[in-house]
């Protein structure tokens, strides 16, 4: 009865179909009239408005109140994940960028880095090593340039020009060296004038040390 208050022929569809967003594919309405948009992962749903069968989503009305619309899930109520669009199963793997493999895990998802995060320090037969991306490759990688040597002799230069745009680099800063008191934290970056890999230090204190007891003994 309900089926057919809602579908009522012919059909009436707008001439122009409407936009999607990215993972939501056209599909028929739940009359099997007109081009909708199917729902997504967690969408609201009812009859009309269906969910995105091809990812495998049902209309799940288990949690909704009598009357009201349910909620796309998976039919077999095993919990995904969405990434930019698209719908992974629970252990599902996948890349959504050469430089990234991710694990759909419990509704959400962890990632892994493909490329190596290496530091290469200047070095007498390569003092000016520059990371920069390779055409067709995916991960970026070393290269040693040659530079004016002037650049770092003049150490009263302000603001000298380097021959590229600096792209900022670094890794963290280290634990610091001490549990209590003063200690040293170090990276490796290149955000200084020259642009040039170095390792930096700087002064850390997790906690202050204890104080001897009073009553300790001096020792001469």
């Amino acid at each position: 009865q309900v089926c057919a208050q809602l579908c009522r022929r012919p059909c009436y569809c707008p001439w122009v179909p409407p936009r999607c967003p990215r993972g939501s594919p056209l599909v028929l309405d739940g009359c099997g009239c007109c081009k909708i948009c199917a729902r997504r992962l967690g969408e609201p749903c009812d009859f009309l408005h269906v969910c995105d069968q091809s990812q495998g989503l049902v209309c799940d009305y288990s949690t909704a109140p009598a009357g009201t619309r349910g909620t796309c899930n998976f039919e077999d109520d095993e919990e995904g994940c969405e990434v930019n669009g698209r719908v992974y199963r629970d252990g599902e793997v996948f890349q959504p960028s050469c430089k990234l493999q991710c694990r759909c895990l419990d509704g959400g998802f962890t990632c892994i880095p493909l490329c190596q995060e290496d530091v290469r320090l200047p070095t007498p037969d390569c003092p000016y090593p520059r990371r920069v991306e390779i055409p067709g490759k995916c991960c970026p990688e070393w290269i040693c340039e040659a530079r004016d040597q002037h650049l770092l002799r003049d150490a009263r230069a302000v603001s000298p020009v380097l021959p590229y745009p600096c792209q900022e680099w670094g890794t963290e800063w280290s634990a610091c060296s001490a549990t209590c008191g003063v200690g040293f934290a170090t990276r490796v970056s290149n955000q200084n004038r020259y642009c040039r890999l170095e390792t930096q230090r700087r002064l850390c204190m997790v906690r202050p040390c204890p104080a001897l007891p009073a009553a300790f003994p001096a020792v001469s």
